[in-house]
């Protein structure tokens, strides 16, 4: 059967040879473009499940591919997968806001970014079936339909707002979500809604939820996610 079909963008040939190799050895096809542009040209072409992008590239740099792909209707859907290097958080919240997927900081372990990209993959095909009613997540169960939240199944009393931002968070378990993104899902016509108030209400989120509040995970410099 054939397996899903990557596309690597990084302009080091080395570093090209090794992430095909780990790859290919898990049954991955991949093609490699080491610019911008032929990235952009490859994946309007061709078919991609994924992509695996390097943001430091030469000429037009990662965000500035991640940005057209999702603005172009022929690859709005591609799936991407960031490479940073280490600390360049605001990198990372830039990708993330662009419609990027999840990340992977340089040096990773070729294992590491493997997992990254079976996991998007998996969190892709768990997300175009059709969803149950309700969503068990531990002790946690989340029913959308009734707007009702569980945790060891007592009923939790969450307010309209902490219950939207649980339900952003549980839409993609595993995701990365920035505040940004939180915000705009969450705020409706509500424009006063901030940075610091997401804060405030994640924490009140987490008090509500007692034992599972540990399942409201902040990624640092970044934003939050809901523990897969």
């Amino acid at each position: 059967m054939a397996m899903e079909k990557i596309l690597v963008v990084e302009d080091e040939e080395d570093l090209v040879e090794l992430i095909r190799y780990n790859l290919a050895k898990e049954a991955f096809r991949v093609r490699a473009a080491g610019s911008g542009e032929e990235a952009l040209r490859l994946a309007a072409a061709e078919t991609f499940d994924l992509a695996l992008l390097d943001l430091m590239l030469p000429g037009m740099d990662g965000l500035e591919v991640c940005r057209r792909l999702k603005a172009d209707p022929r690859t709005a859907r591609l799936p991407i997968v960031m490479v940073t290097a280490k600390g360049e958080d605001a990198d990372i919240v830039a990708g993330l806001t662009l419609g990027a997927d999840d990340y992977v900081t340089k040096p990773f372990s070729p294992k590491v970014l493997v997992a990254r990209v079976r996991a998007v993959l998996r969190r892709l095909a768990a997300a175009a079936r059709p969803q149950p009613e309700v969503l068990s997540i531990g002790e946690l169960a989340i029913s959308k339909e009734r707007r009702e939240v569980l945790v060891q199944g007592r009923p939790v009393d969450l307010t309209a707002r902490e219950f939207d931002l649980l339900a952003v968070l549980a839409r993609r378990r595993g995701w990365v979500f920035t505040r940004s993104q939180i915000i705009d899902a969450v705020q409706g016509d509500d424009r006063d809604v901030t940075d610091r108030a997401v804060d405030v209400q994640i924490v009140g989120l987490r008090r509500k939820l007692g034992p599972a509040g540990k399942l409201v995970e902040t990624v640092r410099g970044i934003g939050y996610r809901l523990k897969d």
